[in-house]
């Protein structure tokens, strides 16, 4: 992550904070179709995250694999018909999101306050919750809201803490074995494991 100010990873000691991601997940994000950034660290940041697409162009399985996902998760809320971007641009700064919060993925399957399609969304250790994506248009200069397919608003344990909602805030009222109660059809398995092996070829850069 790119910042503008001093500070550390964790530190929350950013100013205009920049994430560089690989596409096609950083253009999914911007467009309000992915709602969850997966990471294995914690968010540092609370507020406006700015998102730039990586240089390397996304393969044609990769996007198909990842929309494939977003298409079976929504399904679940009973979401069938997604806009998806027509272009998965490269090297530019695609716009920002509103990071909210940061639960872990077992805390995320089971809480139960946020629709089954976003529980789902979480495959990685630290998932950051992600609102009010907008779009960055050079043509007129300035950052457009977009209205996702199912857009949410995550549930806040303290609105006046915008670091209440981190890892361990959420997870007492229920056990830390449980799972998320979402039947995973043949279909729904197979489209994460997609998204989980397209997502791995990464992992190392990232």
């Amino acid at each position: 992550m790119r910042r503008g100010g001093g500070g550390r990873r964790g530190s929350g000691n950013y100013t205009n904070p920049c994430l560089t991601m690989h596409q096609p997940w950083a253009s999914l994000l911007v467009y309000g179709i992915k709602r969850i950034e997966g990471r294995s660290w914690t968010a540092p940041i609370r507020g406006c995250l700015w998102i730039h697409a990586a240089s390397k162009v996304p393969e044609e399985d990769t996007i198909k694999a990842m929309e494939d996902f977003y298409r079976e998760i929504y399904a679940v809320n009973g979401i069938t018909d997604i806009k998806f971007p027509e272009h998965y641009p490269v090297s530019r700064l695609l716009g920002c999101v509103d990071v909210v919060g940061c639960v872990r993925c077992d805390e995320l399957a089971s809480w139960e306050a946020v629709p089954e399609g976003v529980r789902l969304e979480g495959q990685t250790d630290f998932c950051w919750l992600c609102e009010q994506p907008k779009i960055y248009e050079a043509a007129v200069r300035g950052l457009v809201s977009v209205e996702g397919p199912m857009p949410v608003k995550f549930p806040l344990p303290d609105p006046q803490d915008p670091f209440s909602l981190k890892p361990g805030s959420i997870s007492e009222g229920f056990s830390e074995t449980e799972a998320s109660g979402v039947e995973k059809s043949e279909s729904l398995s197979a489209a994460i494991a997609g998204a989980r092996a397209a997502a791995t070829q990464f992992n190392k850069k990232d």
